[in-house]
């Protein structure tokens, strides 16, 4: 299969063909490039877990256009939920609740709710107008490795396996949204992201973060398995142990090996003279580079050492999710 590449001006027409007719595409959003089917397809849907050679147990979110009615996908039972949609949707959030069974049970890992988003890159939106169905994307990438937000990225990992992928450019946001089971009186972060515990507590008043537990039904995507791994060996420390992250650092180039220092810009000065991988100063900064780095890291380093920033409020929470998952 020969993949073409296709700015998304360009390419809607195509990528709705394809997708009307079972196929996958790649596409942009703010967070990730995502790999999308028709969710109400289950034949299309399978296509996407054989590509990546992702478990069946783990669900996808459905993306919808901002006028796309949720209510034919879902059952709303929560006043609050409508607050939410208003204040941050289009966005990086997902909403989890009891599906109506339109979107296929191999979307869902045969549950009983289904996680949906309404993305803000103004590309994807065209491309949900165009085709008018919720369509169903985890990364688009190969299961577990670091997740894509370039359309370079994506390629990188699927080229031949899917027909076309349709560049939007870089992902503004570069970590995926944060999950909400909203099911209850009380919303849930399932997957923490840009959307803050205390941005949902501005609008609603409160909300609580999921502990998971073995056993537990899966509701959202990123909460069972290792994800977001580089293809290279990595190592995590504590923003208190740069001196033992430089002690690693020697000893990995005395043995002949390239390393990496991945660490916010704040942090640069303890390991002048080492190769490093900056991520920035800010929490929106570090989230947006973060996987860029990772990629990057991975060409260049045989052992990527990340140093951690010492906070884990706002976005950081989502951010140490992913770091810990890719690194620890």
């Amino acid at each position: 299969m020969t993949t073409e590449v296709l700015s998304v001006d360009g390419g809607i027409e195509k990528a709705k063909k394809i997708l009307l007719l079972g196929g996958i595409v790649g596409m942009p959003t703010e967070t990730v490039y995502g790999l999308a089917a028709d969710g109400t397809n289950p034949d299309a849907v399978k296509k996407i877990f054989e590509v990546k050679g992702r478990p069946i147990d783990n669900p996808l979110i459905a993306h919808i256009h901002k006028d796309f009615d949720i209510n034919t996908l879902v059952y709303v039972k929560n006043d609050y939920v409508y607050k939410l949609i208003d204040a941050f949707m289009p966005g990086p959030l997902t909403l989890v609740m009891e599906s109506k069974g339109v979107v296929c049970k191999e979307a869902v890992a045969g549950g009983d709710t289904l996680a949906v988003r309404m993305p803000s890159h103004a590309g994807c939106q065209a491309l949900l107008r165009a085709v008018n169905r919720p369509l169903v994307a985890p990364s688009a990438n190969l299961s577990k490795h670091t997740s894509p937000v370039s359309a370079e990225h994506v390629f990188h990992d699927l080229n031949g396996k899917i027909p076309l992928i349709l560049d939007g450019g870089r992902c503004s946001g570069g970590i995926e949204s944060t999950v909400l089971d909203v099911t209850g009186s009380v919303p849930r972060i399932l997957r923490a992201g840009l959307i803050t515990k205390e941005m949902v507590e501005s609008i609603v008043g409160a909300c609580e973060i999921a502990q998971h537990k073995e056993g537990d039904k899966v509701k959202s995507p990123g909460v069972k398995y290792r994800h977001y791994r580089p293809k290279c060996d990595t190592a995590l420390f504590d923003i208190t142990e740069t001196d033992k992250a430089n002690a690693l650092y020697d000893r990995e180039l005395a043995n002949g090996r390239t390393p990496y220092i991945m660490c916010s810009d704040e942090l640069a000065e303890k390991f002048a003279g080492k190769n490093l991988l900056l991520l920035g100063r800010s929490g929106e900064e570090i989230a947006f580079n973060l996987y860029d780095k990772l990629l990057e890291g991975e060409k260049k380093a045989d052992i990527i050492i990340a140093v951690s920033f010492g906070r884990c409020d706002g976005v950081y929470l989502g951010i140490m999710n992913r770091l810990s998952k890719s690194c620890g």
